[in-house]
């Protein structure tokens, strides 16, 4: 049974009131649900385990320097920071929850996976308590991603899209302008290959990547209102053709069946090709690659559009709840998860990442251009199907995407491929495209 009594324990017995600051302002007072003040910080205490599934390399070193601003203003919370590697996090946690034994008290968990535990009884249900009393500041599709079945189960850390990034130098060498359609794309790709020798393009060729041609089209991977599959039907068919004709034209890079995303970054990063579909979490790799220009060399827009629209999808992470917490945990967990979602924190951490945060007021503080510049690319993001199973339909359009992108498979028939993968195995009740 899903556990709720997280709700009532901590409206008896806690509400924190943390205020939303990232900084080293004096702490607030706690109060109960009535409003009078009962503590200051120094009273919460309680040891945590978090696991965090960021980059270990680049971005988990501004957590650790968020942990400690964190603990300045709570002495009396440690926190056990655990880098958990994103690829093993997901089945190491469901592993932990099910045993009922090494779970830990705070998870970074993907989007897609939020539902997922929260339909198997792993998560608090946070409803009634202080971390959802603002939500209302959280942007609706990173919102979007913390609800199942009318209640919310975890609080968005950061979002993020899809969108176009590319190398001003190049560009503007080959003397063509960031492409606002595929049909511009393919033309500037072939010019810049004409003038330059150099690549335009680099496709990565995985399933999350083929969602901007899919969206472009007015296509999706599946319809939930309608309980329909419709990764295979006519507009994502077309979108995936569109994917194929740009693949196939001059000066777009053939990409190899494996490790093709390191591949694609190398050769942005080193100034062999001149564009990218990618996402935020790159910004500051890229910025900070010594053959690469610089930050001021890179150029960010939203993703091209096809001919119905430009979308990308909504990817990014969230807070969850481990189910077995205990009330004095929970105290000191709603601490920390409100300060590390503060405006200020998720601030700080996206000048220095460039990620993107999911508050609508960070924005404002926020000095970091490239952050900035992602705006319009969220602007045209395309909420994903927040399902349980939404986590599962990515392993089979990966495969498929090697097919289609690499080896240039039929599109129709490897998307059906995909749609009675999904039917199999995944989504048993939905109903199939023809």
């Amino acid at each position: 049974m899903r556990r709720s009594v997280y709700a009532a324990t901590l409206l008896a017995t806690t509400a924190i009131a943390v205020t939303a600051c990232g900084g080293g302002s004096t702490p607030a007072a706690t109060t109960t649900t009535s409003g009078s003040s009962t503590a200051n910080a120094a009273d919460i205490k309680g040891e945590l385990t978090w696991w965090d599934t960021s980059d270990a390399t680049n971005e988990a070193p501004v957590y650790k320097d968020m942990i400690a601003e964190f603990t300045k203003q709570y002495p009396n919370v440690k926190i056990n920071y655990q880098s958990v590697p994103f690829g093993e996090a997901q089945n190491k946690f469901k592993t932990a929850a099910a045993a009922k034994s090494g779970a830990p008290d705070i998870l970074r968990a993907e989007v897609a996976w939020v539902p997922e535990f929260a339909s198997l009884g792993y998560l608090y249900k946070l409803d009634g308590t202080d971390l959802v009393k603002d939500m209302d500041d959280f942007l609706p599709a990173p919102k979007g991603s913390t609800q199942f079945n009318g209640g919310t189960y975890g609080v968005p850390q950061v979002t993020d899209t899809l969108g176009l990034m590319y190398n001003k130098k190049m560009l503007a060498d080959a003397g063509v302008q960031p492409p606002k359609t595929w049909d511009e794309m393919k033309a500037a790709a072939a010019t810049i290959k004409a003038k330059t020798g150099k690549d335009g393009v680099y496709l990565n060729p995985a399933g999350y990547y083929l969602l901007p041609f899919i969206y472009g089209e007015g296509g999706n991977l599946l319809d939930p209102a309608a309980k329909k599959i419709t990764v295979n039907d006519a507009p994502a068919v077309a979108g995936v053709t569109k994917a194929q004709e740009l693949q196939k034209s001059p000066g777009f890079t053939k990409a190899p069946a494996t490790e093709a995303y390191k591949a694609m970054m190398d050769a942005f990063n080193a100034g062999n090709v001149a564009m990218l579909i990618q996402g935020p979490w790159e910004t500051a790799n890229v910025s900070k690659a010594t053959t690469f220009g610089g930050a001021d060399n890179l150029g960010i827009a939203a993703v091209p559009a096809g001919s119905k629209k430009a979308g990308g999808p909504v990817g990014g992470h969230d807070y969850v709840v481990y189910q077995g917490m205990s009330a004095d945990k929970a105290k000191a967990a709603t601490a920390f998860i409100t300060f590390m979602t503060s405006a200020d924190t998720q601030a700080k951490i996206a000048d220095k990442l460039g990620v993107l945060p999911t508050r609508k007021s960070a924005y404002a503080k926020v000095t970091n251009a490239a952050v900035k510049a992602w705006q319009p690319a969220m602007d045209v993001a395309v909420e994903r199907a927040w399902i349980p199973e939404g986590g599962q339909l990515f392993a089979p359009l990966d495969q498929a995407a090697t097919k289609l992108m690499v080896n240039l498979a039929d599109p129709k028939a490897t998307l059906t491929e995909v749609a009675n993968k999904y039917k199999a195995e995944v989504v048993k009740d939905y109903s199939t495209v023809g």
